[in-house]
């Protein structure tokens, strides 16, 4: 018998949680949009991160544009990113929402054409 390693079942893996900062409920971190302020020496500016894995400090949206409008109305970027963000930006982030909405109907529209 070897020692150290008993024969338990394997828990399963605990699935992220974020909350949105439009509507403030909290869901699965791949079914949210993450919206990202790169590092300050990087230069960057806000963006949408569709992978997920850019370097800086995250803030999470649902794929909606609803959300977006609540999280501008309630000035959350600003608080999440502890900066003031222009509105140029979240000019920005609705077009980019609104290109990955389509997208997404897109793919949606040929998964279900391809069905048939």
């Amino acid at each position: 018998m070897s020692e150290g390693k008993t024969n338990q079942a394997h828990k399963p893996r605990k699935i992220p949680v974020r909350r949105c900062i439009g509507c403030n409920e909290h869901k699965e971190k791949r079914s949210l949009l993450r919206v990202v302020r790169p590092p300050e020496d990087s230069g960057g500016e806000i963006s949408l991160d569709p992978t997920g894995k850019r370097n800086g400090r995250g803030a999470y949206v649902c794929p909606n544009a609803e959300c977006l409008k609540k999280a501008r109305k309630r000035n959350a970027l600003s608080h999440a990113f502890k900066c003031r963000v222009p509105d140029e930006v979240y000019a920005q982030l609705e077009t980019q929402l609104a290109a990955i909405e389509a997208e997404s109907l897109a793919e949606t529209r040929e998964e279900t054409s391809n069905a048939n």
